[in-house]
């Protein structure tokens, strides 16, 4: 929680302010009873009629000047809570951002979600409550007793025998309930991860009949979300009626007491009127100090896991060097280069998912990779934009090791299109604008054109400023693939990698959009992924991948003669039925 505190002190004049506001008005609530005491016994019953007037003014003057330091203290309070929220949730956001892939999957999209929603705002109601709270509450406690001592010593008695039991039921309650916060929060995750999770595969769900299924699991989720939230409210709900019977019974003492004194006229009903009054505040600012207590707890569950994701170090950073100064190796024309690279996933055991892995490429070359299903394609090529670090051996880029350059200098020489395509709500042309922010309408349309993307765009109403359903589900498969190339291909990038990313073209739109990339991007490095050979055999080298290492990399014709893999690929595909199922 300590960590948090910085966060509040860019508004610590307000924060300051609102307690300052409560002690003014809690100020004015105490003096209440003490007036109405004087107007009874000195103003009803000595029949005096312009001190009843007086004091009765002198309390809506306190009343007014109560509500208004009131208002004022709910105002600042709420207002430092509100930017002390929007600061943490900013800053939040901004680390899961610079998170690596591997790091947000260990997370989980669903808790990640709760955490940057539901957690800083449990964090955020406590900070406004303890800003109003902390001050409120020990006031009321501390001056009820002053003022009750100054009326009797008796009743103080009868407040004092009741406040251990009330204390010792709000340990024993918190000691059961505080752990169980923490756990609702980690429940209120597997709701979020089974939403998220329903609402992406919504189609795939409802292709396959599983809505059964699915809301089944949604109900074992919620129900458990449920079943625990109601055992944590179950305990706090015993404090209420626990304080009740306490305070009432401690009332009922005030009464029995007072009314041993009024008979010997020791002190006037006013006094006792006052007495109970003050009794009530009293022990309800123990109550209100429970309500605190609970609200903390549960902050503290909230503020732990905010924690984890803020002290959690990104894996993937900037390279320590300015990679100016950095001796560049002389490769000639060789852009990328693979130097015995390894790598393995995190947290998984076992033989490596790439390993001698050696490979150049040169600038303006088209590099074609193909490979069985699972044998390390795409994680080949997430390791030149550095999603994933090398766990052996090194990749150059420009003859600088990638891990020289800033995170942002070297992603920006890289247009990156994914197997699957991601696009946001947002026109047409507001996503191709993702891949150049101050592209002009003119350099959208061109790298659409190179894209394959322009015939569909124009044949909307509403042409490049369509508007893109949430996911792009109001585009068809290859109209996603497209649009995300166009994205790409807009800040006209050195490298641009395709991850499987025309597997929903057909073979002639696949052919035109491989001659406009010879053609308008001559000096652009094409790095494909391919499961087809008719997509491949055209380019400069195409790399053979085989059971995490490559196996062979030359043109098509060269592997033709003497890669064997190669060759089983092509006559599964293009060999007896092969070139039929390829038409």
């Amino acid at each position: 929680m300590k960590k948090l505190i910085k966060y509040l002190k860019p508004y610590w004049f307000i924060a300051v302010l609102s307690p300052l506001l409560m002690v003014g008005e809690v100020t004015m609530d105490l003096f209440q009873p003490d007036l109405m005491s004087k107007i009874v016994d000195e103003g009803v019953i000595g029949k005096n009629l312009s001190l009843i007037i007086e004091t009765g003014l002198l309390m809506l003057l306190l009343v007014v000047i109560g509500g208004i330091m009131g208002s004022l203290c709910a105002f600042t309070a709420t207002k430092a809570a509100q930017s002390f929220g929007n600061d943490l949730r900013c800053d939040v956001f901004k680390r899961v951002m610079s998170l690596s892939i591997e790091q947000t999957d260990k997370f989980t999209t669903g808790s990640l979600v709760t955490r940057l929603t539901n957690d800083v705002m449990m964090v955020q109601e406590m900070v406004a409550m303890i800003l109003r709270m902390c001050i409120r509450a020990p006031i009321f406690f501390l001056g009820g007793i002053v003022f009750l001592l100054k009326l009797n010593t008796t009743f103080s008695i009868a407040v004092a025998c009741a406040m251990p039991f009330l204390v010792l039921a709000l340990v024993i309650i918190l000691r059961k309930a505080t752990p169980l916060f923490g756990t609702v929060q980690y429940k209120l995750d597997k709701v979020n991860s089974v939403v998220q999770e329903n609402v992406t595969g919504a189609r795939v769900i409802k292709a396959y009949v599983r809505e059964d299924y699915e809301n089944e699991r949604f109900y074992g989720a919620n129900s458990d979300l449920k079943n625990t939230t109601l055992k944590v409210q179950r305990l706090m709900a015993t404090l209420s009626p626990i304080f009740m019977i306490v305070m009432n019974l401690t009332i009922i003492a005030i009464i029995y007491f007072g009314g041993l004194e009024a008979q010997a006229e020791a002190i006037g009903p006013g006094s006792i009127m006052a007495a109970i009054t003050y009794a009530t505040q009293i022990l309800m600012a123990i109550l209100m100090v429970s309500n605190m207590f609970q609200s903390i707890s549960r902050a503290a569950a909230s503020a732990r896991r905010i924690l984890e994701v803020l002290d959690c170090e990104p894996v993937i950073v900037d390279g320590e060097n300015d990679t100016d100064g950095v001796k560049k190796e002389n490769n000639g024309d060789v852009l990328i280069s693979f130097k015995d690279v390894s790598f393995s996933y995190p947290n998984t055991t076992g033989r490596p998912v790439l390993h001698d892995i050696n490979l150049s490429i040169k600038r303006g070359q088209t590099l074609a990779i193909i490979g069985a299903t699972g044998s390390g394609k795409t994680s080949l090529v997430s390791l030149i934009p550095r999603f994933y670090d090398v766990t052996g051996g090194e990749i150059l880029f420009d003859g600088i090791p990638i891990k020289s350059y800033k995170l942002s200098e070297l992603r920006q020489r890289i247009g990156f299109v994914m197997q699957k395509s991601e696009l946001f709500s947002d026109t047409i042309a507001g996503n191709i604008r993702w891949g150049k922010p101050d592209a002009t309408d003119a350099e959208i349309v061109s790298a659409a054109n190179v894209a394959q993307a322009d015939g569909f765009i124009t044949g909307f109403n509403d042409g490049y400023s369509t508007y893109i359903a949430e996911k792009g589900a109001s585009l068809s498969g290859g109209q996603k693939q497209r649009t995300s190339i166009a994205r790409a291909l807009v800040r006209r990038p050195e490298v641009i990698i395709l991850d499987d990313s025309t597997s929903a073209l057909d073979l002639a739109t696949e052919a035109r959009l491989r001659v406009a990339l010879r053609e308008e991007l001559k000096d652009t490095t094409v790095i494909m992924i391919a499961q087809r050979i008719a997509s491949v055999q055209s380019a400069d080298l195409i790399a053979v991948i085989d059971n995490g290492t490559i196996v062979d990399c030359a043109p098509h014709d060269v592997l033709m003669q003497r890669c064997t893999a190669y060759v089983d690929i092509y006559n599964s595909q293009m060999g007896k039925g092969g070139a039929e199922n390829e038409q």
